[in-house]
């Protein structure tokens, strides 16, 4: 990728071709040094973070399915990450700048701006934000950004030895993965289809999509995404008419008043 970016750039993770190796994971812990999350498995699961944490910014769920009639058990793996929404809502609720939209259109913290108030954490529809413990600020990823600026892929899509998570222009992997969608069909899985790709959902298009092969909460994705702040500037515009109709019955009982 060179310097001059113009287009808007994301990830597309098509989790058909996913196999829970988690280079993933450990490639973005390696690169963003981030902190481990304790090596203890949680139950009968390989998957020993859990979920999308301050210091997990790439997440591989393990779901095992029951087996239906003759078939044995289903596997679906899937690896999570900030969606980087085209309205984020963490980013509109941010009192101190410390979220800002970058020139690859992605969303990044800046750790020495953020004063810890957690609005953020509140203001995402899919919880992905969060802050450290000990730390008090907040993190989430960044898409590699330091990468970006030195034209290198993200450190996850560049270990992942499947292809499963690409990187790109954005419209190019919106193309690739309706592509894609349309061979699984054709191939009778019936169950394929994209989340986070439609420009027109609830939280404008997400920069960083998914292939999938069940309903998204399967995977512990919530299905109709909403950005809290999406109708904050309809409601100042109502708040605004209101104050200056209360403002003109006022003046007009005072004049009134005075008349009398």
């Amino acid at each position: 990728m060179s310097r001059d970016h113009t287009s808007r750039v994301g990830f597309f993770t098509d989790t058909s071709v996913c196999i829970g190796c988690k280079a993933c994971e450990v490639a973005c812990k390696e690169w963003n040094l981030l902190p481990d999350d304790g090596f203890e498995l949680l139950g009968m699961s390989f998957d020993n973070t859990g979920g999308l944490s301050a210091s997990t910014w790439r997440h591989v769920a393990f779901v095992e399915q029951p087996p239906e009639r003759d078939s044995g058990v289903r596997w679906l793996m899937a690896s999570d990450v900030c969606k980087h929404c085209t309205h984020a809502g963490c980013l509109d609720v941010c009192p101190t700048g410390a979220l800002f939209r970058t020139e690859f259109d992605t969303v990044v913290v800046q750790q020495d701006i953020c004063n810890g108030c957690g609005y953020c954490v509140s203001a995402c529809p899919y919880g992905v934000i969060d802050r450290r413990e000990g730390d008090g600020r907040a993190w989430k990823c960044t898409m590699c950004y330091d990468r970006l600026h030195g034209g290198l892929e993200p450190a996850c899509a560049k270990a992942c030895p499947t292809d499963s998570i690409q990187f790109g222009p954005l419209d190019e992997l919106r193309e690739r993965a309706a592509q894609r969608v349309e061979r699984l069909h054709a191939d009778g899985t019936a169950g394929a289809r994209l989340y986070g790709a439609d420009p027109h959902d609830g939280v404008g298009g997400a920069g960083a999509f998914f292939l999938l092969l069940d309903e998204p909460e399967v995977y512990g994705l919530p299905p109709d995404p909403v950005v809290p702040t999406r109708d904050l500037g309809r409601m100042w515009r109502y708040a605004g008419a209101a104050a200056v109709a209360f403002l003109a019955a006022a003046v007009s009982a005072f004049a009134g008043g005075r008349a009398r």
